[in-house]
């Protein structure tokens, strides 16, 4: 009800919207877990500047061969976590854009658990002919080799990234009532309460801050895992927790809806949404984690077929409205080859390796 709400708020030609029924299921999964994010996405996608409701958009050489290719074949992108992340949310965002200009049937299947290692081994065994894709993100493709000492895939080996949505940013939140209003209040009760105050976490984007935090404040917060942000989010709001470190786009909603208050943003620069807000390299200028968003696929996919997801994805990240829809929530995508997107692989692999190593977790 709270999408159907937002889409006639924000959309007059509702019929427009709601006659295909994967736009409507995209919508109502999206409102259920981060509302304030599904009517943001629904009002960017009317009332963009040429992208009425329900208007096809204009499809690319690329996104017309994909739907020759697969016009009997559904698309499959493999979210290796639960409903309501920013991969899970981005994904969805993605399926859209793709059949609004054409494209294949895209199907968003979650297959969560063990920080992203099962979707990722669903994703390793899938058919390498184009048709399956897996959301990469920090945790499967950069931060779980160090995290793990025995992973059952290898990001470099069993896959190739063919897509990226960017860099994002990391929201610092806590109850709109505590007694801690900026990070160096949480700093300060930390230190009055050593081991006392808890945050929760469900991936590796979400755990490796903390600790860092942590190391570079001289406090000790106690981690506390989740399967899923849902769940740690409705323990932050009852108090069962005093503070989580969450991407911007999942944890937007909250923030805007007035449930959790942004003490701290962690990216390249202050969130235009949150101005007043201090980022955390501002008190602790070592401290440079931020995570990313990509789209992955088999190692064994011809290199052809790669090469036209690739520029598909390139096509679609970089224009209205999912270019803006990104920024919005601090990412901020880039064209990227794909001997570019192999480098930044690597590259992230090192630079986590370093986090980890900096936050002392002991890999598992």
């Amino acid at each position: 009800m709270k999408a159907q709400a937002a889409l006639n708020k924000v959309c007059r030609d509702e019929r427009n919207l709601w006659i295909n029924p994967r736009r409507r299921l995209m919508v109502q999964v999206m409102a259920t877990v981060a509302p304030t994010f599904a009517s943001c996405f629904v009002s960017t996608m009317c009332q963009a500047q040429g992208y009425a409701a329900g208007q096809p958009q204009l499809s690319s050489v690329a996104v017309q061969a994909l739907r020759s290719k697969f016009d009997s074949k559904p698309v499959r992108i493999i979210v290796p976590f639960a409903p309501g992340g920013s991969g899970d949310i981005t994904a969805r965002l993605l399926a859209e854009q793709l059949q609004r200009r054409g494209g294949p049937q895209v199907i968003v299947e979650n297959k969560p658990g063990a920080n992203g290692i099962i979707g990722a081994e669903a994703a390793k065994r899938a058919a390498a002919d184009g048709s399956v894709l897996m959301l990469a993100t920090t945790s499967t493709h950069a931060a779980n080799p160090s995290l793990y000492r025995q992973l059952p895939y290898d990001p470099v080996k069993d896959f190739f990234l063919v897509g990226h949505f960017g860099t994002g940013s990391t929201l610092v939140l806590v109850k709109p009532d505590a007694p801690y209003q900026t990070l160096a209040d949480l700093v300060a009760e930390a230190k009055k309460k050593p081991g006392q105050l808890h945050y929760g976490y469900f991936n590796a984007s979400s755990h490796v801050p903390g600790a860092l935090i942590s190391q570079l404040a001289g406090i000790e917060l106690q981690a506390v895992a989740y399967k899923q942000i849902a769940n740690a989010m409705t323990d932050l709001i009852a108090g069962h927790l005093q503070v989580i470190f969450v991407d911007s786009v999942a944890g937007d909603s909250y923030a805007s809806s007035g449930k959790l208050k942004v003490i701290a943003t962690a990216g390249a620069q202050r969130l235009p949404k949150y101005p007043q807000v201090a980022l955390i390299t501002e008190s602790y200028p070592s401290y440079d984690v931020s995570g990313f968003l990509g789209l992955a696929i088999p190692s064994g996919t011809p290199e052809p077929m790669r090469s036209l997801w690739n520029q598909a994805l390139n096509e679609i990240i970089l224009s209205e409205p999912m270019k803006s829809t990104l920024e919005r929530y601090g990412f901020y995508p880039k064209s990227m080859t794909l001997q570019d997107l192999t480098r930044f692989v690597g590259e992230e692999q090192a630079r986590w390796k370093r986090y980890v190593a900096l936050a002392k977790i002991e890999p598992q």
